[in-house]
Formats: C-alpha cells, sequence, structure tokens
C-alpha cells in the first residue's frame, strides 16, 4: 500500500501521521505538499491534522483552493479512499466532499483532551477491525470540531448509514456530558455516501504507538490497512 499525506502550511500532525502508516504498519508513505499536483501514484490520502494557512478565515477554507486539493477531489470522486482528520475533516467539508460544516466549539475554547468514541456503523473502511460497542479512547485538539448540518443533511446522514463515529461516555452512551465540543447528535466522524471519504475530528494517529499508552487508534488503522490490501 502507498499512502499520500496532504502538508499545508500549518500542518502539524503529518509527521505524526507518516510515523504511525510507515514505522508501525510499513506501509510505503509520501508527502503531499499543497502545492503539487502529483499524487504519485499513491492508494489512498489522508488530510492531516494541523492548522492550515493559520486558520485564517476559517479552518479549511484557504486550503480549499491549493493545487492539490483539485487532484484529491478528483481522485475521491473516482472511488478512492481519502481520511481527513480534524483539520483534515474541516477541509473535506470545504471542498463538499463531505456535507455539513465544522463550527466553533460551544465553550468557544480550544479543547485538547482524550475523548470517547463509539463507531454507529461497523461496515466501513475505517470500522471493520471495531468490535461492535466497544467504546475508544481518541484524543482530540480543536477548537472549531462542533459538527452542523441543516435537518435534511442529518436525515440524509441517518438513511445512508454515513454517521461513522459519535462521542460517548465509557459506557458507550452517546449523552450531552461526553460531547466535548457541542456537535449535533454528538457526530465525530462521517462519511461520504460513497464511503470512501471519511472525516474524523479524534486522532487516531495520538493512539496509536504502545509509548503513548493507548492504542486504540490501531482499531482504525487495522481496519484501513486490511481493507485497502
Amino acid at each position: 500500500m502507498k499512502f499520500g499525506i496532504v502538508v499545508f502550511p500549518g500542518s502539524n500532525c503529518d509527521r505524526d501521521m507518516h510515523y504511525v502508516l510507515n514505522n508501525i504498519y510499513g506501509q510505503e508513505v509520501v508527502y503531499l505538499w499543497h502545492k503539487d499536483t502529483d499524487l504519485q501514484n499513491v492508494d489512498g490520502i489522508i488530510l492531516p491534522g494541523g492548522f492550515s494557512y493559520g486558520d485564517y478565515l476559517r479552518s479549511g477554507a484557504l486550503a480549499k483552493f491549493s493545487p492539490i486539493m483539485q487532484e484529491v477531489v478528483k481522485f475521491a470522486k473516482a472511488g478512492n479512499f481519502v481520511l481527513g482528520v480534524c483539520n483534515g475533516f474541516q477541509i473535506l467539508c470545504e471542498v463538499e466532499l463531505l456535507p455539513g460544516a465544522l463550527l466553533p466549539n460551544t465553550n468557544q475554547k480550544f479543547v485538547c483532551k482524550n475523548t470517547n468514541i463509539i463507531a454507529t456503523n461497523n461496515k466501513t473502511i475505517i470500522t471493520s477491525h471495531i468490535p461492535r460497542g466497544k467504546v475508544l479512547n481518541i484524543p482530540i485538539a480543536h477548537g472549531e470540531g462542533r459538527y452542523y448540518a441543516d435537518e435534511e443533511t442529518i436525515r440524509n446522514l441517518h438513511l445512508n448509514d454515513q454517521i461513522v463515529f459519535k462521542y460517548c461516555n465509557e459506557n458507550g452512551e452517546t449523552v450531552e456530558e461526553a460531547n466535548p465540543n457541542g456537535s449535533i447528535e454528538n457526530i465525530a466522524g462521517i462519511c461520504n455516501e460513497s464511503k470512501n471519504v471519511f472525516g474524523m475530528m479524534p486522532h487516531p494517529e495520538r493512539a496509536s504507538d504502545i509509548e503513548l499508552g493507548n492504542v486504540d487508534g490501531r482499531y482504525i488503522f487495522d481496519s484501513i490497512i486490511e481493507n485497502l490490501s
């Protein structure tokens, strides 16, 4: 497998993602600079977390116009795998590969902590290795992570089984107290209707090394590697 990690000015999780895919999983990984237009024949693309272009205007708004994103959109629309984590999720919404938007957290503060999430769809590329009902402890770090979409979009997400992750408590209950940012229906991750483009706010790459004392993120990477191999 060959993965491409898109790097924007302000990306800060690109090396974390590279480390997990290359050092832990032994995959070939290349960086795709934001000014590039050559995807280097990758099998999957990941948009990492960070603060692309300093999060000026709103998160992901400027990255939308990077030359590489025109190619990412074509790549995704051809049915290929794309995952956006945190800022990457915001960017995927900006280019309309995913519906909805990520708004400022309800408390108007940057939130950086471990959160619990549960997969609500265990049949996707990124969740097939997660046991049903398994609660994952995955870190978040964002100021604009509140997922929002209008009623029709939310209804379609349910109809098409596009909601992938929800924030929950340690018992797997999607209660308000477990919602760290005010996301509608505790949504932490979604996919497109074709189920090849995914976005999530929590950072699985920050929970995949035994040295960190948490490898819950590996359930997600295990799923990706197996499904794309």
